[in-house]
């Protein structure tokens, strides 16, 4: 945790907040290693069973901060930056564990990119989306052209790549990019409310959920049931599978323990 980076623990659920307000919480290099670090941390850390992330302020994260590129101290600039958002969004995608973006505001570039590495969204109605790329003469990073066109299609994705507009909370919600839009002082606690009840679930089904649909985004028909049967054979003989047949059986809430 440094002063650009919050991290604030509820039980099981952690919550990670950018916090550089006056600057919408758009990243430097500092605040990036803060945040590669923090999903390292919490990507091993068993005691944590559900992730949520947002920002300080008015804004999510307006991306990049431009300031560091005015002033370049090496021969390419860009290659350090992307190194960074890139481990950051694979941690965020490969974490096994569910995450969950409260978009507060401004999500714009790589701070896009962030809320769309998450499982979830939700959504301030005073929040907006980004892909600011174009606008500054750059191409896409932060792992948007993954993400994007797996959330919304190809063909919205290129139109909200190349002509760079806002997209508000409210259109973000009808094209399937956030799950809920909230009033702005409900954003924290729907995403809390969501995190609390991920984290009493059965985290190791989720663990495996996540990369089964992760693999089968390219992979053939026959690799995804291949990976599905190898995962459910595993997940098959976990704890949680136990703990829930027995709960059924004798017409309990299961409680689950993760593994």
């Amino acid at each position: 945790m440094t002063e650009t980076l919050l991290i604030d623990r509820d039980g099981a659920v952690a919550t990670v907040t950018l916090h550089r307000p006056d600057a919408l919480n758009a990243f430097t290099r500092e605040l990036r290693i803060a945040m590669l670090d923090a999903v390292v941390d919490l990507s091993r850390d068993d005691s944590v069973r559900a992730v949520v992330i947002t920002g300080a302020g008015r804004g999510f994260c307006a991306g990049q901060d431009l300031r560091e590129l005015s002033e370049p101290t090496e021969a390419d600039p860009f290659h350090p930056i992307v190194a960074d958002l890139n481990k950051i969004m694979l941690g965020l995608i490969e974490m096994r564990k569910p995450v969950i973006a409260a978009v507060n505001g401004v999500a714009a570039g790589a701070g896009a990119g962030l809320a769309f590495a998450a499982d979830f969204r939700i959504a301030s109605r005073s929040a907006s989306f980004l892909l600011a790329f174009a606008n500054v003469g750059l191409t896409l990073d932060s792992g948007t052209s993954w993400t994007l066109p797996r959330l919304i299609g190809t063909a919205r994705a290129t139109a909200l790549a190349l002509l760079a507009e806002k997209v508000t909370a409210e259109d973000a919600l009808n094209m399937g990019l956030v799950n809920a839009v909230v009033e702005p002082e409900h954003v924290l606690p729907a995403a809390h409310e969501l995190a609390h009840r991920l984290a009493a679930g059965p985290t190791a089904a989720y663990a495996a959920i996540k990369e089964s649909l992760n693999f089968a985004a390219n992979a053939s028909f026959a690799e995804a049931l291949a990976k599905e049967d190898e995962l459910q054979s595993l997940v098959g003989q976990s704890a949680d599978h136990k703990i829930a047949v027995a709960a059924f059986l004798a017409k309990e809430k299961p409680e689950f323990t993760g593994r």
